[in-house]
């Protein structure tokens, strides 16, 4: 894994505007990964042998981009533990490594799901996450610049990422919170990787 700066070096970014949760894709890649092939080999088996599914070599091209600096955010350690853990955690390990890389994501979860859990408020309503984009612009000329078509994708990809690791569930119109469960074996890697901050955002203590 790269060394990775702290969360408040990195820059506020609509990147996840153009990604998805891709919990499948990412896996294919850990396991590739796992399985000892370096990034050549991957990106050769991705980009060749169409892995993602993608509509056209162009899209198939900017998803390996996105899902190989996701993947760059698991050490060792991380993939080890994906490849021997269940779906669920699994699921919570793709979300850590789509948290470590993007700092208004991890805010959104650290800050807005874990307050909500905190006050045992049983939803995220459009109104609360109206009010962080709100604030997140008070502080910072970057997101205060964000285009209203940007935020909404961002909006829409933060909440499916979220149901997609069991943080919520849709229900209808409504995302019920449902705090998921962090096995030991993942808290432990957390704690040892030097992201408490993340084991507590995703486990909505305080």
């Amino acid at each position: 894994m790269r060394e990775r700066k702290s969360m408040l070096d990195l820059e506020y970014s609509a990147g996840l505007m153009s990604q998805s949760c891709w919990f499948v894709e990412f896996k294919k890649l850990v396991r590739m990964r796992s399985e000892g092939m370096d990034e050549e080999a991957i990106r050769k088996e991705c980009l060749e042998n169409n892995l993602f599914g993608a509509v056209n070599e162009n899209r198939t091209k900017r998803m390996y981009g996105y899902l190989k600096n996701r993947l760059m955010n698991l050490d060792d350690d991380g993939v080890r533990l994906f490849v021997s853990s269940d779906l669920a955690t699994q699921k919570l390990l793709n979300l850590v490594a789509i948290l470590r890389g993007d700092r208004m994501f991890f805010e959104f979860v650290y800050e807005l799901y874990r307050e909500k859990v905190i006050l045992g408020h049983r939803e995220i309503t459009d109104q609360d996450v109206n009010v962080f984009f709100t604030t997140k612009g008070n502080q910072s000329d970057v997101v205060e610049n964000f285009s209203e078509s940007t935020k909404r994708h961002l909006k829409s990809n933060y909440l499916n990422c979220m149901a997609d690791a069991n943080l919520i569930r849709l229900e209808g119109r409504k995302r019920i919170i449902t705090v998921p469960i962090v096995e030991s074996k993942l808290a432990l890697y957390l704690e040892l990787s030097g992201d408490q901050s993340i084991l507590t955002a995703i486990s909505g203590v305080a």
